[in-house]
């Protein structure tokens, strides 16, 4: 891609952290099979009734509600109750068994590991940012309310944070912490639904953007992946952003297909970092 613009100095960074990082297949392999789990245990009748019977009732689902697909947790609960319902189960059973068997599979969605050097990557790029001088102050903003790892990282999930400045809760001063790290405080992803962040347009991330800026030198978000449309918003309000994979685990064609999604979002994609590349391979 050839750029003819003159580029700005930068002041904020968005980083696609999450699928493209690890391997994503065994992660929902076994979510999904803690969900089956939780409703055969639950619903005994829905033993026998594989994964693709609850990708059906999701796509009936999207059919008759199609904004439905921007919140994908929502989808996937309201699809489960939707099965539920089908095979015969009341409204009400329905929705506590749905209830329980979306925890089950989240909980199990949410257990990743991610190799050292990729949970590495933002602080150390922070600490870089931060240590290019004493005015140099650095936000890093967890905005992947999927997977949170910026905030698992600094032992903050479950703090305030991003979605509690955007539910209007707390004003995002309250909602920043101070890291062990000189210069660079974190802005958790606290609680937020999809469907919120939708509602959000580019104005509104424009503003938040420029009064982070008048106390920070650089913002780096951790923004997700490209497949959550409720982030298009907020990434064509940043400056540029970085989509960061992992040696032998991202595909060519993954990466093409993100970093078209966000050409087709009118975002640039300032360059693909990969992270993981043995040394020994291409070190001199």
């Amino acid at each position: 891609m050839q750029l003819f613009k003159a580029l700005q100095p930068i002041s904020v960074l968005s980083f696609d952290l999450d699928d493209t990082l690890y391997d994503n297949k065994p992660v929902i392999a076994a979510a999904e099979a803690a969900m089956l789990h939780s409703l055969a245990q639950h619903a005994p009748l829905t033993r026998g009734y594989d994964s693709d019977f609850w990708w059906q009732q999701r796509r009936l689902l999207a059919k008759a509600t199609p904004e439905i697909r921007h919140d994908l947790g929502r989808w996937r609960l309201l699809g489960i109750e939707a099965g539920l319902v089908s095979l015969g189960l009341s409204q009400c059973e329905a929705g506590e068994i749905a209830e329980l068997a979306y925890t089950a599979f989240w909980q199990e969605r949410t257990n990743i590991k991610i190799k050292p050097e990729v949970k590495a990557l933002l602080t150390a790029l922070a600490t870089a940012l931060a240590e290019r001088g004493t005015d140099n102050q650095v936000l890093l903003v967890d905005a992947d309310f999927q997977m949170f790892a910026l905030s698992r990282r600094f032992r903050r999930p479950g703090s305030l944070g991003l979605g509690d400045v955007i539910s209007g809760k707390k004003p995002w001063p309250q909602a920043v912490l101070s890291t062990a790290l000189a210069q660079i405080d974190v802005l958790p992803c606290g609680s937020l639904c999809d469907h919120q962040m939708a509602t959000l347009t580019a104005g509104y991330w424009q503003r938040l953007l420029a009064e982070w800026k008048q106390h920070y030198r650089y913002i780096v978000v951790d923004a997700g992946t490209p497949d959550q449309p409720s982030l298009a918003a907020m990434l064509q309000a940043v400056d540029s952003t970085y989509v960061v994979v992992e040696y032998d685990r991202t595909s060519r064609a993954g990466v093409a297909e993100a970093v078209d999604q966000l050409r087709r979002w009118g975002v640039a994609n300032l360059a693909t970092v990969m992270v993981g590349v043995p040394v020994t391979e291409y070190a001199a």
